[in-house]
């Protein structure tokens, strides 16, 4: 089983946000720590609000923070919001799949994975908020912020 990049996007931002769950993180900041698309981003904490998942907050000062504690949050949940066809295998479409079991037991593996997963919240997966909260603090400043404007960074390629 593979997860899109959505999903691992959506997963990364919360546990980032679990980490310090008091504090607004933005685009920029996380795009610039993770190395990571900013217009994807954008896409995936817009789908993460319009899922409860985060709160957003425009403007000067805004960003945004998770919706709910972090022991609210499924794994499972997150996933299933994110990927939006769990199937394995394009099963529909097979020429054999009348007389083929294989959909059946590609079902029960989803099933088996899904039911892993639910059994852990955002709060599993951030555990360890120090060690998240210093390797985030040694993330890459995004450009333009305070912590950047005071020394010089190396040039991104884009």
């Amino acid at each position: 089983m593979q997860l899109t990049r959505h999903t691992d996007y959506a997963l990364r931002i919360l546990i980032h946000l679990a980490a310090a769950p008091s504090e607004r993180a933005t685009i920029a900041e996380i795009a610039e720590g993770y190395d990571l698309s900013r217009n994807h981003l954008m896409k995936v904490v817009h789908h993460l609000a319009l899922g409860d998942f985060v709160a957003t907050q425009r403007g000067r000062g805004g960003g945004f923070t998770l919706a709910r504690p972090p022991t609210e949050i499924g794994i499972g949940a997150v996933v299933r919001y994110s990927e939006p066809d769990m199937k394995m295998a394009d099963c529909a479409s097979c020429a054999i799949r009348s007389a083929c079991g294989l959909s059946g037991i590609l079902a029960e593996a989803t099933g088996a994975f899904l039911a892993v997963l639910d059994r852990y919240s955002l709060a599993d997966a951030a555990r360890d908020r120090r060690g998240l909260a210093a390797l985030i603090a040694a993330l890459p400043a995004p450009m333009g912020s305070v912590s950047a404007a005071c020394g010089p960074s190396p040039p991104r390629p884009d």
